[in-house]
């Protein structure tokens, strides 16, 4: 096998279980374990893993915290695709919970624009006012501390005041999606407070993420990802993650 075939099966063993080791490599593919190791620091330098003591893990991006503002004019056919997608999940006489999220925008325009019956709980300041004039829709808003970063209201009241409802569905974000370690993360503590009670209070709970989510990892963990019912995405997903969900037994849509 030449070298540059052995370093493609080593990044897709990598992509499979996360990380590799020296010795394991160097019986499956019959060379020396100096071999494996020169593999190794030459995919580092290329920074594509980042080698430990007897092999190396995958070397995913850490998500950066952005503003509402950016979130909202980045990835729009996305995010709007996905926004359709949840839509067509929404029933009349559902209560479901829409977090502070990019693409809970655009699915709360799909809502205020339509005639569905349904109680609308949320703690994102920009959703209230597409409701202005619809005449189907029960719109309760979260009151606590407003994060103008963020776009929602967080904290201690605000937990407080989500902690009394049960929802029919909700619907969240993420801003990375691990599913080596099978975790869903975001930037920010009290965000992922905030979106860990919302998976707690659902009976369904549903995760919106752009396929570009699944190669970032974030510093605070909410929930594992089996813990959602689907996994909403769009169109650019690759066969590897589909096998990957599969295998934890989540629901794609």
């Amino acid at each position: 096998m030449f070298t540059e075939e052995r370093l493609e099966h080593i990044l897709n063993i990598l992509n499979k279980n996360g990380r590799v080791k020296v010795k394991e490599l160097s019986e499956q593919f019959n060379v020396s374990e100096g071999m494996i190791r020169k593999d190794l620091q030459r995919l580092e330098k290329e920074g594509v893993l980042q080698r430990t003591y007897g092999g190396a893990m995958l070397n995913r991006k850490i998500s950066k915290s952005s503003s509402i503002n950016t979130r909202m004019t980045v990835n729009l056919s996305s995010k709007e695709l996905i926004s359709k997608k949840a839509f067509d999940l929404i029933d009349d006489g559902d209560v479901i919970f829409l977090e502070s999220s990019s693409i809970n925008f655009f699915l709360a325009k799909l809502i205020a624009n339509s005639t569905k019956k349904i109680t609308l709980v949320t703690n994102m300041s920009i959703i209230p006012p597409l409701f202005n004039d619809n005449e189907t829709v029960i719109l309760i808003c979260i009151g606590g501390v407003y994060d103008k970063r963020d776009g929602g209201v967080l904290g201690s009241e605000a937990i407080k005041s989500i902690s009394k409802y049960t929802f029919n569905k909700g619907f969240l974000g993420s801003s990375g999606v691990n599913l080596i370690t099978n975790s869903v993360g975001t930037v920010m503590l009290e965000d992922g407070n905030i979106k860990e009670l919302i998976v707690s209070n659902s009976k369904e709970v549903f995760l919106l993420v752009e396929t570009e989510k699944f190669n970032l990892d974030s510093p605070y963990r909410f929930a594992n990802i089996d813990e959602f019912d689907a996994i909403i995405t769009d169109s650019n997903i690759t066969d590897d993650i589909k096998e990957k969900l599969n295998n934890l037994t989540v629901k794609l849509i």
